[in-house]
């Protein structure tokens, strides 16, 4: 092995450098250079020894030398070119010459050696080119062609007489035994084909049992002709599942037409087409129970062109589990559709503050001009008395606006404190009662209230619960017509203290009644607004429940009227601390302290959850 090693590498030296690219290719230009290389170098050295023995040559035997010569030039024609089918048409036209001149020296188409003309064409079938055997077998039939018309013209000399048997024998054998080396060259090519072909092909199936991607085969119709083994994990099945219509059974009955479309259209337009769809999963839970889910894949499909022509055009697409990235997609899609309705609040804002702002200064400065110029308005003492309650109420008035702003920006950032204390529930519901009863009786509103003697004692911010009762109280007077009536009822439920506002007024839409309890929004129009407010009563309202951790819960409709009911736990110090294991409360929640120790606001860092991303429980 050692021996020969050096000729092995000199060899392979000489190989085009674009023929080492592919394996078997790199072979051929191996087997075309070796042995007429080798050959060729192994007569030119034996010559000498021959003309020793034989003497001053013939005119025939310096054609052979030539010949021996013309190998060893098309094989550096492609080392230099890689050009091995042109390679071919050289050696089959030096083979052709020489044994056409041969022939034609020693009896023309009747010559021992006219019989080689049948391997130039088997010696070009080496090269695996139809065109370059086409090209041999011309040159073989031209050479036999004029070997027969120059025998016609008995422009050859005569054959020689001498042993024709022995030349004819010559000729057949050695035609027989090149022809033999011709077909162990094509053997062993074949054998390589086979061999580099299997090795190729079984790098293509590690590749497809090892990547996670799914690589699938396609019928024109869509069907599955082949399936990686990694189907196995993306679907939770067998791949054999998945043959046919398997895989068209699983996806999503939305996402059938944009799948067949895509495999449609890389089959027949020859066009590579990506789609995503979704594709029913089957899994096995922790608990060991079936579970079956929807998952996002992305296949990307392309043209595979088989050898029957147009009609057997098929297509080969990969498919990639993209869950996670549409996962993403719709929280960047929420987020900005967040962010959308966070400015739309504050255009609601800026539009509806303007005129619960507005109202109030316009009071307070108009009435306060009067007042400054009392004596040249002679203004009396009942006068002056009234206007002065007039600026007063305005004043109140702006405070509450700001106040409200105020409050719902502590509790967006988790800085409002509440301090939790024992006392009555029915106590307040007595005391917002009697708030806001001449109110009602102004609007025309019948206020009612229901509430047992032995509700027990809860713990909650009494500051806190009175503001929640009020704001829902205010709001269902607001929004109730002359001769309706509001009723606040509060019971005792297990754990529980449920207060409720009902009234037959205007309602909510079902559109509104999703987005009720969002900052600054109002239902109905901003613009057209038959009832004043800022739109921040009901969000401070849940914000303060959700505090406590409590829950409200909103029923309208059109023209009915509403019902709020607010649950909030006996004693909110117990379950907050239940919740969260008496540690420290967590983001975007306020600190429960209680009423005797001293309070300290949470930190810019634990506040950033605002509380209308909480979420609110709404019956039908």
């Amino acid at each position: 092995m050692g021996l020969f090693a050096p000729i092995r590498n000199y060899i392979e030296t000489l190989v085009h450098p674009l023929a080492q690219q592919d394996a078997l290719t790199a072979s051929r230009h191996r087997a075309f250079i070796a042995p007429r290389l080798l050959g060729s170098m192994v007569a030119l050295a034996a010559f000498p020894i021959y003309l020793l023995i034989r003497g001053a040559p013939s005119a025939m035997e310096l054609l052979i030398l030539a010949w021996l010569i013309a190998p060893i030039l098309s094989a550096y024609f492609l080392s230099r070119t890689g050009r091995y089918e042109s390679a071919h048409v050289l050696s089959s036209l030096a083979l052709t010459g020489l044994v056409t001149a041969l022939a034609a020296d020693t009896g023309g188409i009747a010559s021992f050696a006219a019989v080689w003309l049948v391997v130039v064409p088997l010696e070009a079938s080496l090269s695996a080119s139809r065109r370059v055997v086409a090209t041999a077998s011309t040159f073989a039939l031209a050479a036999a062609g004029l070997l027969m018309l120059l025998g016609d013209q008995d422009l050859l000399p005569r054959p020689d007489t001498i042993a024709p048997e022995a030349l004819a024998t010559l000729g057949i054998v050695s035609a027989g035994l090149y022809a033999t080396g011709l077909a162990l060259g094509a053997e062993t090519l074949a054998r390589t084909s086979f061999w580099l072909l299997y090795a190729e092909e079984d790098r293509y199936r590690l590749l497809a049992r090892n990547i996670a991607d799914v690589i699938t085969r396609h019928g024109r119709d869509g069907a599955v002709l082949f399936v990686s083994p990694a189907a196995e994990k993306l679907f939770g099945l067998r791949s054999a599942q998945l043959h046919g219509h398997g895989l068209f059974d699983r996806i999503h009955v939305a996402d059938r037409p944009a799948y067949l479309t895509a495999l449609g259209d890389a089959a027949a337009l020859g066009e590579s087409r990506s789609v995503e769809f979704r594709v029913r999963r089957e899994s096995v839970d922790a608990e060991g129970r079936a579970v079956t889910e929807f998952v996002w894949i992305e296949m990307r499909c392309r043209p595979l062109k088989q050898a029957g022509g147009e009609d057997h055009r098929e297509a080969v697409a990969v498919l990639r589990d993209v869950t996670e990235r549409k996962m993403q997609e719709q929280s960047l899609s929420d987020a900005h559709a967040e962010t959308e309705r966070a400015n739309a609040a504050k255009s609601r804002f800026l539009a509806t503050m303007s005129h619960e702002l507005r109202t109030p200064l316009n009071a307070i400065i108009g009435f306060s001009e009067m007042l400054m110029k009392e004596e040249a308005l002679t203004l009396d003492a009942k006068r002056r008395s009234e206007y002065a309650g007039l600026i007063n109420g305005s004043g109140h008035h702006l405070l509450a606006v700001v106040n409200g702003i105020l409050d719902m920006s502590k509790i967006e950032t988790g800085n409002f404190e509440i301090m939790p204390e024992p006392f009555a529930p029915g106590h307040v519901v007595a005391a917002c009662y009697g708030v806001l009863a001449l109110r009602a009786r102004e609007a025309g509103v019948r206020l009612e209230k229901v509430a047992a003697d032995d509700l027990p004692e809860m713990v909650a911010d009494k500051r806190a619960l009175n503001q929640i009762l009020l704001n829902l109280l205010s709001n269902a007077i607001r929004f109730t017509d002359r001769g309706g009536t509001v009723t606040i009822s509060v019971r005792a439920e297990a754990a529980h203290m449920a207060f409720a506002i009902e009234d037959n007024g205007v309602g909510i839409s079902d559109a509104d009644l999703a987005r009720v309890g969002e900052p600054y929004f109002q239902a109905g129009s901003a613009y057209d607004r038959r009832h004043g407010g800022t739109g921040l009563g009901l969000s401070i309202v849940k914000g303060l429940v959700q505090l406590h951790g409590g829950e409200i819960a909103i029923r309208s409709r059109i023209g009915e009227g509403t019902r709020v009911t607010v649950r909030l736990p006996l004693d909110c110090e117990r379950v907050r601390a239940a919740k969260n294991g008496a540690a420290t409360p967590p983001i975007g929640v306020a600190t429960f302290l209680p009423a005797k120790h001293g309070s300290q606001p949470a930190s810019a860092a634990t506040a950033r959850k605002s509380v209308h991303d909480m979420p609110v429980k709404k019956s039908a």
